[in-house]
């Protein structure tokens, strides 16, 4: 996988890449700020979002939905570019929001830490809490290893999520009112800690595994069909671009807030695939 150009560099923690209308959207979530980037590494802020963004998605009426990490919030930026509460998670989420899809119905997927991963804590399981385009909101699964990125396949019937410290990609089928029924394990990743991942048009999975500093193209089942190594941690990947061709691939050196800022070492490479991207986000 040689190729990678650099699109953008000296950010702090880049997170949640989500591609929309010719940008790339994203979470810089030690610098507190949501940004987008195009292809040519013009970048502009978004909007503030104090206790930490996460994951972005969009809903049918165009506006934004923001993950706050910190207060387990999912906020609605709004057309005069106020951030209002779409849902309050903090009695559902067990700890720290994190990555979320929202799909072509708006229904919201977040998941969340389960405990105090920065700290050192002892891991305990987590939920997906659905939150519906209303704002209305429910646990959809539970004891989960660090539920983390999300996909949705293009026919809206199977919702895939990353493990992280279960090291594998768990499915379930999607039901008309959004909730999650046969759990099963769509891969297991061996030594793999899945953070963000892409699904592409042959219904592959990319993941970015920052723990093992790679990037894996994987099958259900488990096969690989591509590994690529670096010397950064690979944090999240989105598919976008002209026809989703674009691997974006946002890279950070630390997890720490505090190394993060010091640092400002974050970046995002971007190459060309031969698979497009499909499905949400």
């Amino acid at each position: 996988m040689a190729g990678f150009k650099v699109l953008l560099d000296g950010l702090i923690f880049p997170e949640g890449p989500r591609w929309h209308r010719g940008k790339l959207y994203f979470s810089d979530m030690h610098a507190h700020k949501v940004r987008a980037v195009d292809l040519k590494g013009n970048a502009e802020d978004i909007c503030e979002v104090p206790a930490w963004p996460s994951g972005l998605g969009w809903l049918p009426n165009g506006r934004m939905l923001i993950v706050s990490m910190t207060d387990r919030k999912l906020l609605r930026l709004e057309k005069s570019g106020d951030l209002t509460t779409h849902a309050d998670l903090s009695s559902l989420a067990s700890f720290h929001c994190n990555d979320m899809v929202v799909d072509g119905n708006g229904r919201a997927y977040v998941g969340n830490f389960g405990y105090d991963l920065i700290s050192g804590a002892d891991r305990k399981q987590a939920e997906i809490v659905m939150v519906d385009r209303d704002g209305s909101a429910r646990v959809v699964a539970d004891q989960l290893d660090f539920p983390n990125g999300t996909v949705e396949t293009p026919d809206g019937k199977t919702l895939i999520v990353g493990e992280s410290m279960g090291h594998r990609l768990t499915a379930f089928d999607l039901q008309p009112d959004g909730s999650l029924t046969n759990r099963r394990v769509w891969a297991d990743l061996g030594a793999a800690v899945p953070d963000g991942i892409a699904l592409d048009e042959k219904h592959a999975v990319w993941v970015a595994s920052p723990l093992t500093k790679e990037m894996l193209r994987v099958e259900e089942g488990g096969n690989v069909t591509d590994r690529a190594k670096f010397d950064s941690m690979p944090i999240a990947c989105a598919l976008g671009g002209p026809r989703r061709r674009t691997l974006f691939v946002l890279f950070a050196d630390s997890i720490n807030p505090d190394e993060c800022r010091a640092k400002r070492s974050g970046r995002i490479d971007m190459i060309t695939v031969p698979v497009g991207g499909a499905g949400w986000p």
